[in-house]
């Protein structure tokens, strides 16, 4: 892959895996508030995130970078990013609470491959010819994977797509990744309210309340929701797209352990297989990244 700024990108990789890591055992926290109706604990989520990150921006002094992003050609451009992400959340929610993990699983294995094709037709990425190797042994796998659970397919498909045009929305838009999120978040807090409100009115009340438990667990969704936020956004700012990419294979990995082992969804022997061929794409292309990196050094050091 032809890449430009390689010290950026180096420095973006910590921050996905991070993020990636994060996202992986999400489940395990979304199974504590499976109680939470999934579009009451999305305005929580947003409710929650507000509040998180404005108290970021005050301690990092990041006031004229909040200012800037809410200049017009920026705004525009983080309306259109909170709206993407605001579905990702309802739909990936919904899934788990219901009992669909391997569903999003699949479909964050989908969207490595839509970032791969994000990153070669809008912003110009060239991939190695190892690289366009894991692409094809990627989408492979994911095809079976999809045909194998067409029932579901909606749930990945929407899940891919959405985060991948969030993902390319936020790396083109000149913005910070505290400053970004917190305009998102500003956004839909207007939604947010609307949707916890109509639950409070409702005759089962609120969930917020019913004891000290479930509310500290509600509340806590806004230090889930934005720390691997910020993170994606700082990394997707600094990577090429094709490879912030490929490195999310990493969260949907752990989400298909979680949902086999924790939550004892089934698992059929086509299914493995397909597994088996997403896994050697990683590699291969976790490879290809190891082998240019050692190439770079090699042609830095000293003679």
């Amino acid at each position: 892959m032809q890449q430009s700024g390689t010290s950026a990108q180096q420095n973006g990789l910590p921050m996905a895996f991070m993020t990636y890591l994060i996202w992986g055992l999400l489940p395990l926290y979304l199974r504590l508030v499976h109680h939470v109706p999934p579009f009451e604990f999305v305005g929580w989520r947003v409710v929650f995130t507000v509040p998180v990150c404005l108290v970021l921006v005050l301690a990092l002094g990041q006031w004229q970078a909040l200012k800037a992003a809410l200049a017009w050609p920026v705004l525009r451009l983080l309306m259109l990013s909170a709206i993407l992400v605001g579905i990702n959340w309802m739909i990936y929610i919904l899934a788990v609470q219901t009992g669909h993990v391997l569903a999003t699983s699949i479909g964050y294995y989908m969207n490595p491959l839509a970032n791969v094709l994000a990153g070669t037709l809008f912003l110009g990425e060239r991939l190695s010819r190892r690289q366009w190797l894991a692409v094809g042994l990627a989408a492979l796998g994911v095809s079976f994977l999809a045909w194998g659970a067409l029932d579901t397919l909606w749930i990945s498909l929407t899940l891919a797509l959405s985060f991948c045009a969030y993902g390319l929305v936020r790396k083109l838009a000149p913005v910070e990744s505290l400053a970004g999120l917190s305009v998102e978040t500003l956004v839909l807090l207007p939604i947010a309210l609307g949707i916890v409100a109509w639950y409070a009115a409702a005759p089962a009340g609120s969930s917020m309340g019913v004891d000290s438990t479930s509310s500290l667990l509600i509340a806590f969704s806004g230090v889930i929701t934005a720390v691997p936020l910020l993170l994606f956004a700082y990394a997707a700012r600094r990577m090429d797209y094709s490879t912030l990419g490929m490195v999310q294979f990493f969260s949907p990995t752990i989400a298909f352990f979680l949902g086999l082992f924790v939550f004892k969804e089934p698992l059929n022997t086509s299914q493995l297989a397909c597994f088996m061929l997403i896994w050697s794409a990683i590699a291969v292309f976790m490879w290809d990244l190891w082998l240019q990196r050692r190439k770079r050094l090699s042609q830095e050091a000293p003679a």
